[in-house]
């Protein structure tokens, strides 16, 4: 299929009360949870340092590899609610669903965001027999769809869409007008889909009963050859082959440094500095820096001593303009086994800010990217969808699977506590604009402490070695009052500092 939508289908509730288990923790072929199955790992050392797979190896790779293209390689589709009098806001944009013009503001905006998701068939990851990512590799891409939007920010121009978003296939979703006498969840406004390569009609109003403004004709977007021509070389980047920079087979060779391993559980801190270390490697960005918090705590002057690049020359110009851009990530602990409330009102401000390009985190074992809210449900791109490998060398590869037409919705309450959140400032002046504009967001919540703070000078200065961005420390831990004590029995992939 050429167009797909994720996964609606909502996993059971033991998912989010699964412990969640570390990674180098033996473990058989098993069925665990509903996450599928997992291979054992060698247990002969000889064979284990030789990094080749014997004939059992490969027998389990295969038949997790088929278990995963079932559990992951059909959907159901769904259609997702939204409400007419509440605005949508999509990072940093605010979308009221009042009308068809505003309905299809919105459908273009979250279309146009990359969606990148399991993938099958792809070459064999270095050290293991396992040709799929099913299964395991949700938070790498989560962690890639939080990348890729940063470099879409910073490489493509401000009110960029894509142009093809226009013909996929219907938009699955409705809005609704809440309270309505029609009907307990409102009424629907017509959907403006057109669908494409359907076997199943779509009921429709009739034409004397569907609004004046639904019959007016989708509004014309200019192809921008060379926006268009940069878009597919963007995706190139994130192909599941080795030379991609940030293809997958890249991001699990460079885990492999923080002690993990293909079929390895990721977690939203580890992938942070995956991705810092994976831009730092990368030949194809000069002008592009990441910088991953320390301890709940943005240092200032080590954000400067990483993008100011006239610090680097001899004797330092403080004349000079030259600024590297930055992505700032920022590994958080909202709550102990459960989201705290007191911070939703933080999330929600977080992500109306034009510089925030998203959160990865999501329930236990199913990683998620949140790209905004409407009233007190978070909207998500969800990567548990297995597709077949897309060879990204092809010239004028079809960029369909690479795109999400089924926006889908989850309560706040149901977001896992941990998370990274990720942030973008094309120079220095949006750099103090973003700490600004954050620092008053982060205010807002009744709690404490806040999620993180922004702190003059350097991480040195405050008796850490190193910085945010060449440190692969834990995450800050935020406990709501009297959790502490649940949280010590409690086993996580990621360690946390108590604040």
């Amino acid at each position: 299929m050429n167009s797909v939508s994720p996964s609606a289908v909502q996993y059971v509730g033991v998912v989010m009360q699964e412990e969640l288990v570390e990674s180098r923790r033996p473990q058989p072929l098993e069925r665990q949870g509903s996450f599928g199955l997992r291979p054992a790992p060698t247990t002969e050392p000889g064979r284990e340092a030789n990094g080749e797979p014997d004939e059992l190896d490969k027998l389990k790779s295969k038949l997790l590899t088929a278990w995963n293209n079932v559990k992951y390689g059909w959907t159901v589709k769904s259609k997702t609610f939204f409400n007419k009098t509440s605005p949508v806001i999509v990072l940093g944009n605010s979308y009221l669903l009042n009308s068809e013009d505003e309905v299809e503001r919105f459908r273009l905006a979250f279309v146009s965001r990359i969606w990148l998701t399991y993938r099958r068939e792809f070459p064999q990851l270095d050290g293991s027999t396992l040709t799929t990512d099913c299964g395991w590799g949700c938070m790498l891409r989560s962690g890639q769809m939080l990348l890729v939007q940063g470099l879409l920010v910073h490489l493509m121009p401000r009110d960029w869409a894509w142009p093809d978003a226009q013909q996929l296939t219907e938009v699955d979703f409705e809005v609704f007008r809440p309270r309505s006498p029609a009907r307990a969840g409102g009424v629907p406004i017509p959907s403006f889909g057109s669908p494409r390569g359907s076997n199943t009609p779509e009921k429709s109003l009739a034409c004397d009963q569907v609004p004046k403004c639904s019959q007016k004709k989708r509004p014309e977007y200019r192809r921008d050859s060379q926006a268009e021509t940069l878009h597919h070389k963007l995706i190139s980047w994130f192909g599941d082959q080795p030379p991609a920079p940030f293809g997958l087979h890249q991001l699990v060779d460079i885990g492999k440094s923080s002690g993990k391993k293909a079929g390895d559980w990721y977690g939203p801190s580890i992938v942070a500095h995956i991705l810092r270390k994976v831009v730092a490697k990368t030949s194809v960005l000069h002008n592009l820096a990441v910088y991953v918090a320390q301890d709940c705590t943005v240092y200032k002057e080590d954000v400067v001593h990483l993008c100011d690049l006239s610090l680097s020359q001899t004797p330092p110009d403080p004349s000079s303009q030259a600024w590297k851009s930055v992505l700032i990530l920022v590994p958080v602990r909202l709550g102990g086994e459960v989201l705290n409330p007191s911070y939703i009102e933080c999330v929600k401000n977080i992500l109306k800010l034009e510089c925030c390009i998203g959160i990865i985190g999501g329930k236990p074992k199913h990683s998620l990217y949140f790209v905004g809210f409407q009233d007190e449900q978070l909207l998500y791109l969800d990567p548990h969808y297995c597709q077949p490998l897309v060879d990204v060398s092809q010239v004028n590869f079809s960029l369909e699977s690479f795109h999400c037409s089924s926006p889908k919705k989850m309560p706040f309450n149901r977001m896992d506590p941990s998370c990274t959140i990720g942030f973008y400032a094309k120079n220095k002046k949006d750099f103090a604009s973003l700490c600004s504009a954050v620092s008053e967001a982060l205010s807002s919540s009744k709690e404490k402490y806040p999620i993180f703070t922004f702190v003059e000078g350097k991480s040195q200065d405050f008796g850490l070695e190193g910085h945010g961005s060449n440190n692969s420390g834990p995450a800050a831990h935020i406990l709501p009052p009297g959790r502490q004590g649940m949280m010590n029995n409690r086993r996580n992939s990621d360690e946390f500092v108590f604040l």
